[in-house]
C-alpha cells in the first residue's frame, strides 16, 4: 500500500465518529503530531499514542491496529522532515479561520498542536521561555483555548490582527523547531518581525 493510500486510511480511521469524543481527528492529529515533532523532549510512543485516541479504539483485528499505529508514526516521521528542511511547513488545512472559527479546521488543527505541547509543557518552556511563548502566540490564539484571558480576548476581539497571526504560523514552525531541536542555531532566526 502506498504511503498516500497508508495516509487516507488513517484519515478515514480519525474521522470516523465511533472514537472516543476527546480522540484527535485527522487535522488536529497532524497538529499534534507536529508538536511532538518540535518537542525538546522525546515523548514514547505508547504515551503520545494512548493520548491521541483518549481511550483505545475499537480495532476490527490487531492488523488494524497495527497498520493505523504505524501510520500514525510514519506521518510524525513525514511532519518532522518537514520540518527539518528549509521549507515551511504546509498544514493539512486552509490558514483561516473563517466566520466560524469554531468549526474550522485551523482551530482543530492549533487545538492538536497545544495538546501535543501539553503533553510536556515544562520542556517546552524549560529553555526559552520568552521565545517560545512569542513564537507559541499565534498557535494559542488560533486554538480558542485561552480565549477566557483577558490578553487572548483582546486579541480575538481584532479578527485583522488574528488573521494576520494564523497566517505566520508555518514560518513559526520552523523557528519553533530550530528553536527547541537546533537551538545553536536560533539567533539569526529569531530577529523578531513587526
Amino acid at each position: 500500500m502506498s504511503f498516500a493510500e497508508q495516509l487516507s486510511r488513517l484519515q478515514a480511521f480519525l474521522d470516523a465518529d465511533e472514537l472516543h469524543e476527546e480522540a484527535l481527528d485527522y487535522v488536529a492529529a497532524h497538529g499534534y503530531l507536529t508538536a511532538l515533532s518540535i518537542c525538546p523532549q522525546p515523548v514514547p510512543e505508547r504515551e503520545w499514542i494512548d493520548a491521541l485516541f483518549a481511550e483505545p479504539p475499537h480495532y476490527r483485528s490487531d492488523a488494524e491496529r497495527e497498520e493505523i499505529e504505524n501510520s500514525l508514526i510514519q506521518l510524525k516521521a513525514l511532519i518532522a522532515r518537514q520540518l527539518a528542511s528549509d521549507e515551511d511547513m504546509e498544514l493539512p488545512c486552509e490558514l483561516d479561520l473563517g466566520e466560524t472559527p469554531d468549526d474550522s479546521d485551523l482551530r482543530g488543527w492549533c487545538i492538536g498542536f497545544m495538546e501535543g505541547v501539553f503533553l510536556r509543557e515544562s520542556v517546552w518552556f524549560e529553555d526559552a521561555e520568552d521565545e517560545v511563548s512569542e513564537l507559541l502566540l499565534p498557535i494559542m490564539v488560533g486554538s480558542g483555548l485561552f480565549d477566557e484571558q483577558p490578553e487572548f480576548d483582546e486579541i480575538a476581539a481584532d479578527p485583522d490582527l488574528v488573521d494576520s497571526m494564523v497566517e505566520q504560523i508555518p514560518e513559526l514552525l520552523t523557528a519553533l523547531y530550530l528553536l527547541c531541536q537546533a537551538p545553536e542555531e536560533k539567533p539569526a532566526l529569531l530577529k523578531p518581525r513587526h
